[in-house]
């Protein structure tokens, strides 16, 4: 059976990782491969080699805390870095294993989002945008996470608030969230 569970892990169709305070223990051959690394090499490394900066690192450490302490699952979008640089947009999930202290122990999952998503009609940079929307970040922090020019960001959330006639970004999130969406 132990052999069974080890094979079922590794060939999860999602990409699965176990970390201890934001260091990788363990992750599936699924999870190396989305992301381009050498499985072998993933074990003990920081999470950090995902972010495009230290600042998108820290700014993503205490999103779903609560939910985490609560014992729920906390899911969101949010952008990794491929080993070869380029950025990948991902649905993530965690769970922790330790709801007093939930980076202490967690378990996440990845699965790639298709870059022509047909379900919300949306471009990859204005899914990286809505996502930073989504966690109450403006348009200089969602910038600087991106490595973009707040102006930039700011001309993306002006094309999307036109798009679907939204006032604001509360309106446009409520909108997109909607059933078309």
């Amino acid at each position: 059976m132990q052999d069974l569970t080890a094979l079922a892990f590794d060939m999860a169709p999602l990409g699965i990782c176990l970390t201890e305070s934001r260091v990788i223990r363990a992750c599936n051959a699924t999870f190396a491969e989305m992301t381009g690394h050498d499985r072998a090499t993933l074990p003990g490394q920081n999470f950090r080699i995902f972010y495009n900066s230290d600042q998108a690192f820290r700014a993503v450490r205490d999103i779903g805390l609560d939910p985490l302490r609560a014992g729920q699952t906390f899911s969101d979008e949010r952008l990794l870095r491929h080993a070869t640089g380029r950025s990948l947009l991902v649905r993530f999930r965690a769970r922790t294993l330790t709801p007093d202290n939930p980076l202490a122990r967690l378990v996440m999952t990845f699965a790639l989002l298709p870059e022509d998503t047909a379900d919300r009609h949306l471009t990859p940079r204005e899914r990286t945008v809505v996502a930073g929307l989504t966690r109450g970040r403006t348009s200089k922090e969602i910038a600087r996470d991106l490595g973009l020019s707040p102006r930039t960001v700011e001309d993306v959330r002006a094309r999307l608030l036109r798009r679907f006639g939204a006032r604001n970004a509360a309106e446009l999130l409520a909108r997109l969230s909607g059933p078309a969406f």
